[in-house]
């Protein structure tokens, strides 16, 4: 089995792999790197997601990379097109021929004697497994499983004749002209699946349990595209996307400050989109907005098709499936060709790898991370998470950065070894992905890492403040080790008060 040495491994080539990749070139030129990634090809969520209408929920000028503007004035682009800009991205920054395609990740394992991690990979194409060491092993999966998507167990689902069709999982050809189609849920999936299959479909359902606050989003952009005329290409991008960042900021702060002011606002806008005719209960949460996620209705497409009786929304709970559809709690039946549940992830760390240090296996739910990028105990090693309230590539970038500013700190010491060392009981009780009530998460708590009750160990899901955490404020902070070796916390010395918020919103 042959062995492999590198000083950094990424698993994972979807956004946050390509992207950490490249701040390596950017950062650390002098340091080998590769990616093992499962799949065929680059991408991830975006190669993976291949239902009609698959499109970002996150506008574009804070999706995209803060190194590479997203040039064009599309605000929510296509699965397709951020596909092509991730691979674009790996090309102009020759990251591509470090990626090894079809490698599976069964172990990883860190040996303090050693001072490295060892993973083992299996090679799907030969079905030989193989070994690679690393110094510093990042993980870019993101948090859900590929090869399932959450689907729960609905009574006399044997019984529908039909088809039944999860979107993770969606096939090539499905044929749904003229056909009555039943979406289950009301998240982003079921949001982007409605208008896009009532163009063709006979009709379009969308059976949800309880409502989510939706915000229609122009698909296009004129004032970037004004920009874009008279500025570069990066200077109109960084303009568009300290807008963007600070409109996303205003709303979900005053959303948690005012929730019942902001509920209102929110629910004014949907009845302007839907009319007075439209029965309010079904666009109504019994939540505060961003208790949840907020969904992103793209041109108002979904309410132009429930406004044309193309498509309907029923709020209801199942009580079973039947022969030609599903019956429902409150005595109505949906009539059904096609059901998809669109009803969320199955979320999965690491891809799956139980990742062990010096042979015991670190079990994520009793950790607590560090700065949102370590995870405490867990040596040389980084995890990229994006933020859950806004771009989830806004965190990546500046998380990305961190690990180089790390490195590189490490290098310059002659320091081998980083550990984050929590030595004052701080697990708390929200997971690494926040407070949010959603069901995904709930479903998780037993396999996410926790973030703790105060200082670099609780997540802010401010991208302000991270940005001045992560680029700015000293490597030694008295929390983290090395070589074994607790450091002193060092005075943060900003060079001039606003430097932190210019580098948030324009760039670093």
């Amino acid at each position: 089995m042959s062995e492999q040495h590198f000083d950094v491994l990424i698993i994972g080539a979807g956004v946050s792999g390509i992207g950490m990749a490249c701040h390596l070139k950017r950062e650390c030129p002098g340091k080998s790197f590769a990616i093992l990634e499962r799949r065929q090809t680059l991408g991830g969520t975006w190669d993976l997601f291949r239902y009609p209408g698959i499109r970002s929920d996150s506008d574009m000028f804070t999706f995209g990379y803060n190194f590479r503007p997203w040039t064009g004035g599309k605000v929510l682009a296509d699965g397709a097109s951020i596909k092509q800009y991730v691979a674009e991205t790996a090309k102009e920054y020759d990251v591509e021929r470090h990626i090894r395609y079809g490698r599976a990740v069964q172990t990883a394992d860190w040996s303090s004697v050693d001072k490295c991690w060892k993973l083992i990979a299996l090679n799907e194409a030969s079905g030989k497994p193989e070994t690679y060491t690393a110094s510093f092993l990042i993980g870019c999966t993101g948090y859900y499983n590929y090869d399932q998507g959450y689907k729960p167990d609905f009574p006399g689902e044997a019984d529908f004749t039909g088809v039944i069709v999860h979107p993770q999982h969606w096939p090539e050809g499905l044929n749904y002209e003229g056909k009555k189609v039943v979406v289950i849920g009301s998240g982003a999936t079921a949001i982007t699946l409605v208008p896009t299959l009532a163009e063709e479909a006979g009709h379009v359902t969308m059976l949800q349990r309880s409502p989510t606050y939706l915000v229609p989003m122009p698909s296009t952009d004129k004032i970037t595209l004004a920009l874009q005329r008279v500025l570069s290409p990066k200077a109109a991008y960084r303009l568009t996307r300290a807008r963007n960042i600070s409109m996303s900021r205003f709303l979900y702060q005053r959303s948690r400050k005012s929730p019942a002011t902001m509920r209102r606002l929110f629910l004014g806008i949907i009845k302007r989109q839907v009319g007075d005719k439209a029965d309010m209960r079904h666009f109504t949460p019994d939540y505060n907005p961003w208790d949840q996620r907020l969904c992103v209705v793209k041109d108002g497409d979904l309410f132009k098709a429930l406004k044309t009786g193309r498509a309907s929304i029923a709020t209801d709970h199942i009580q079973r499936f039947t022969k030609n559809g599903i019956q429902l709690e409150s005595g109505a039946h949906l009539d059904a060709d096609i059901i998809i549940p669109a009803t969320g992830l199955d979320i999965q760390m690491l891809g799956g790898v139980k990742p062990r240090v010096d042979g015991q296996e670190v079990i994520l739910k009793d950790k607590v991370v560090y700065k949102n990028v370590m995870v405490e105990g867990v040596p040389n090693a980084g995890m990229i998470f994006g933020y859950t309230n806004i771009s989830w590539t806004l965190k990546a970038d500046i998380a990305s950065e961190y690990l180089c500013r790390l490195i590189n700190h490490m290098d310059r010491r002659g320091r081998r070894v980083a550990l984050a060392r929590d030595t004052g009981n701080s697990l708390g009780k929200d997971t690494v992905l926040g407070s949010l009530d959603a069901g995904y998460i709930k479903r998780a708590q037993d396999r996410l890492p926790r973030q703790g009750t105060h200082g670099p160990w609780k997540s802010s899901q401010n991208y302000l403040a991270d940005v001045k955490i992560l680029r700015f404020e000293p490597i030694e902070d008295g929390y983290i080790e090395f070589d074994g070796e607790k450091t002193r916390a060092q005075e943060y010395k900003p060079r001039g008060f606003l430097r932190p918020l210019r580098s948030a919103l324009f760039g670093s």
